[in-house]
């Protein structure tokens, strides 16, 4: 394949990946804690380029760090963890701004990590993201009953008797596996936007969960593609290009969900008014019962 044939098909993963994972980071509310690991794996990748490295590599060991960092923070008295994301965020993307003016002399430019550069990406970055996207399905497939659990009534998931940090540490995980994939496509800045954007967009338009987890990947996908086409049109950054595409389609789910309020369509999703219904009336055994578990 061609360069832009290969630009294509990195994004169309790659969207579909941050689509999906992007439907467990809006329902579990992790936006921000996406968006400190976004900017805060900035240093990883000029730290690995100024080693000589993979920068998907190098910025996959400072995400781990970071998740740790926060973690550590977030346990603290009196803190928490958008205190811990916002402290991440500021002092990581600082710090990779620092080593960049120290190493003025870098083999490649920073610039791709901050807004990407997928006409530039090869069958190596593809093969990680089709690798990651599998995992992030199979996770569904096999643990979707426990994410919904837990995502919707954590009180309850508690009382049943599961632990919650596996649960947790299975979307930490796939978010930090995501956002090392995304960086080659939409850069450290620009990812949150292809994560959050369209799994946002699927929640204002979908009536179940099921839908949300297809329609977010596909709306991903989508996006990618157009925002790689609308560069070379326009002979902008595909980068940008892609990001304001999946902006633009959350602004209009945002419209048609507006145009169906009015219209007397169901203002919610199916799933989440029988969920808050169920938790309200009948607690943890209401909610128990709505995602399909035994008594």
């Amino acid at each position: 394949m061609d360069y832009f044939s290969t630009a294509l098909l990195a994004a169309a993963v790659i969207g579909a990946l941050c689509g999906l994972v992007g439907s467990l980071v809006v329902l579990r509310r992790r936006t921000f804690f996406a968006q400190a690991l976004t900017h805060a794996t900035f240093p990883g990748a000029v730290g690995a380029a100024m080693l000589g490295l993979s920068i998907p590599l190098g910025a996959f060991v400072a995400s781990i760090a970071i998740v740790g960092i926060m973690t550590l923070i977030g346990r603290v008295r009196r803190q928490g963890s958008q205190v811990a994301s916002g402290i991440v965020l500021t002092a990581g993307f600082a710090l990779g701004v620092l080593l960049q003016a120290l190493n003025p002399s870098l083999p490649v430019h920073v610039d791709s990590f901050l807004v990407g550069s997928i006409l530039t990406t090869t069958g190596s970055d593809i093969g990680l993201a089709a690798g990651v996207l599998g995992l992030a399905v199979l996770a569904v497939v096999f643990f979707g009953k426990e994410l919904l659990f837990s995502t919707f009534d954590p009180n309850g998931y508690r009382a049943a008797g599961y632990r919650e940090w596996p649960v947790e540490l299975l979307t930490l995980g796939l978010i930090t596996a995501t956002v090392v994939t995304a960086m080659p496509a939409v850069g450290a800045i620009l990812a949150i936007a292809l994560i959050a954007a369209p799994a946002a967009a699927a929640r204002l338009l979908a009536r179940t969960v099921g839908q949300i987890l297809i329609a977010a990947p596909v709306l991903g996908a989508t996006a990618g593609i157009s925002g790689v086409l609308l560069s070379r049109a326009l002979d902008v950054a595909a980068g940008p290009a892609i990001a304001l595409t999946a902006a633009a389609f959350f602004l209009l789910a945002l419209a048609v969900r507006q145009l169906r309020s009015r219209a007397g369509s169901p203002r919610t999703s199916g799933f989440l008014t029988r969920a808050q219904t169920a938790r309200s009336a009948t607690g943890r055994a209401g909610t128990r019962a709505s995602l399909g578990w035994k008594s």
